[in-house]
């Protein structure tokens, strides 16, 4: 297994959910955490959570990915000591909607494509070289079932997670020859905010997914992005889809009454 103690590992999206989950596991590993998120102040409570836990040495700041174009220029601004970075998880990315393609809005096609195929991309081209000029590393795309498979009204956010599964695949074989990892990890049905932004805090249509069934929690994922990063280093975990035992596909679903 890798030596994941004194390890610098950056998360983004880390405010909540799976990013937040899985900050608190690699805390638990003895990581050193970069924290990004739009929100700062959850991320100053994760921190000093972590901190009192387990000494956890973190550096957090707001970071929207959204904003693809001034990424790099933010990640610059990481203190030299912070831009050895070891594990890349790029977590940040949100959903918008569900609706039929013709009844669908720019405004919310942008944010998604924004969010989870350039935000994505401006942050793995900042850190990338970094890890190639010091010939190690590993990065985990945090992708979906639905960039496996569409699922009705979903059309651009499923083509945003097929697009990462496509880009992380893409990754791999431009890090060919190099000793720097590339991971995706695919959830099925998990119970984060995820529906709570997808339907804009419409509390109870974000409630509707998750009746009847034992979803899948933050923390599932997070154990299985640890796993993947405490692999023997060559050994690299190319794709892992997750579902809960519940879910056959992205429709198929058992619920009970």
């Amino acid at each position: 297994m890798a030596e994941l103690k004194g390890q610098c590992v950056f998360v983004t999206g880390a405010s909540s959910g799976i990013g937040a989950a899985t900050a608190r596991a690699f805390a638990r590993e003895g990581a050193r955490l970069i924290l990004a998120a739009r929100r700062l102040e959850r991320l100053t409570e994760i921190s000093a959570e972590l901190k009192k836990a387990y000494g956890t040495e973190s550096f957090c700041f707001a970071l929207d990915v959204g904003q693809h174009k001034s990424v790099g220029a933010e990640l610059e601004k990481l203190p030299e000591a912070w831009k050895a970075i070891d594990v890349l998880v790029n977590n940040a990315g949100l959903s918008r909607g569900l609706v039929k393609l013709h009844e669908g809005g720019f405004f919310d096609w942008d944010e998604m494509i924004d969010t989870n195929v350039k935000g994505l991309l401006a942050v793995s081209r900042t850190v990338i070289p970094w890890m190639l000029k010091r010939n190690r590393g590993h990065i985990i795309n945090i992708g979906s079932i639905a960039g496996h498979e569409v699922y009705p009204n979903g059309n651009v956010y499923c083509a945003t997670k097929y697009a990462v599964r496509a880009i992380s695949r893409g990754m791999k074989m431009d890090l060919h020859g190099t000793p720097i990892r590339v991971s995706s990890v695919d959830p099925g049905l998990a119970e984060t905010e995820f529906s709570l932004v997808r339907f804009r805090g419409d509390k109870e249509r974000a409630a509707q997914p998750y009746k009847g069934v034992k979803p899948l929690t933050g923390e599932d994922i997070a154990e299985a992005i640890v796993w993947c990063a405490n692999r023997p280093e060559h050994v690299d975990i190319i794709e892992m889809v997750i579902m809960p035992t519940a879910q056959s596909s992205t429709t198929m679903v058992h619920r009970e009454p």
